[in-house]
Formats: C-alpha cells, sequence, structure tokens
C-alpha cells in the first residue's frame, strides 16, 4: 500500500471492520521506539444515541426486527 500526496492511506475493510472503525472514527497513531507506527481507535465520549445506533448498525435485517413496526424500533433505539 502507498501513501498519496496528501499523505493519505486506505485501511483495508477487513482491518477496519475487525477494528470498528466507521465512517467518522477518531484514531490515534503512536510511533513506538523501534520506530513501528501504532493505529489505534481513540477513546472518545460517545453520546447514548451513538450508542444506540452501534448497537443496531447493520442489524436491521436480523431476526429480533422482523416484524417490528417503526414506534418500536425506535423505542429500542432510544433505551
Amino acid at each position: 500500500m502507498k501513501i498519496t500526496s496528501k499523505g493519505q492511506v486506505t485501511i483495508p475493510q477487513a482491518v477496519r471492520e475487525q477494528a470498528r472503525l466507521y465512517p467518522h472514527s477518531e484514531v490515534s497513531f503512536e510511533v513506538l521506539p523501534n520506530g513501528d507506527v501504532l493505529l489505534r481507535a481513540a477513546a472518545t465520549a460517545t453520546s447514548p444515541t451513538r450508542r444506540a445506533f452501534e448497537r443496531a448498525r447493520g442489524s436491521a435485517n436480523a431476526a429480533a426486527f422482523k416484524g417490528m413496526g417503526t414506534d418500536e424500533f425506535m423505542k429500542y433505539l432510544r433505551g
């Protein structure tokens, strides 16, 4: 993988998924004593709304939501 002229790289999808990095995720970099660079998800305060959406992300077709109406789904998201 190459670094672009703007200093950008693309994190492979499999790595993003395993690290739970989603669009707009915050990340941090650390340079280790041996020169390796460590990328990690930055610890950020997460709002209750964002946590609810993260719980539901990718699961709209899950069995738990089959037959659930909009009002029920919104109640689930709001806790």
